[in-house]
């Protein structure tokens, strides 16, 4: 019979370096198909990931991660993400989010004179950011 597993391996990685290693109980993601979580013991696949938060458990506890597209790779024990930029909720300047948004918003209403699609997602990541750091 085979050993359950208790426990996850969340890793966070970018191009910068490790954002976090941690055990933890519980994982949720923004995939780009949608939203879906991770418990010990997961069926293993392969995704990407949106714009948006990742969430994790560990006891009581409730932390959050702001994610810049990427891939995450789901096993039994491990969950593995792979993003363009991390950060965890702590470490958000909010005032330069809340700034960010601002200046995409801005851009949003001048549609005809900017490329729409990057001052979309400019203000998809300040918008996120912020929701994530609200909730420290």
């Amino acid at each position: 019979m085979e050993a359950t597993t208790t426990k996850l391996r969340l890793e966070i990685v970018t191009p910068y370096g490790l954002i976090l290693s941690e055990e933890v109980d519980e994982v949720v993601c923004s995939g780009s198909e949608g939203e879906f979580g991770v418990l010990p013991g997961h069926t293993p696949f392969f995704t990407t990931l949106k714009i948006g938060m990742l969430t994790y458990k560990k006891g009581t506890v409730t932390a959050y991660v702001f994610v810049n597209w990427g891939y995450a790779e789901v096993g039994p024990d491990k969950v593995l993400v792979l993003a363009d930029s991390a950060e965890k909720s702590e470490g958000i300047d909010v005032e330069r989010a809340k700034a960010a948004m601002k200046r995409a918003e801005e851009r949003l209403r001048k549609a005809e004179e900017v490329d729409f699609a990057r001052a979309e997602s400019s203000l998809q990541r300040a918008t996120t950011r912020v929701q994530i750091a609200e909730r420290k």
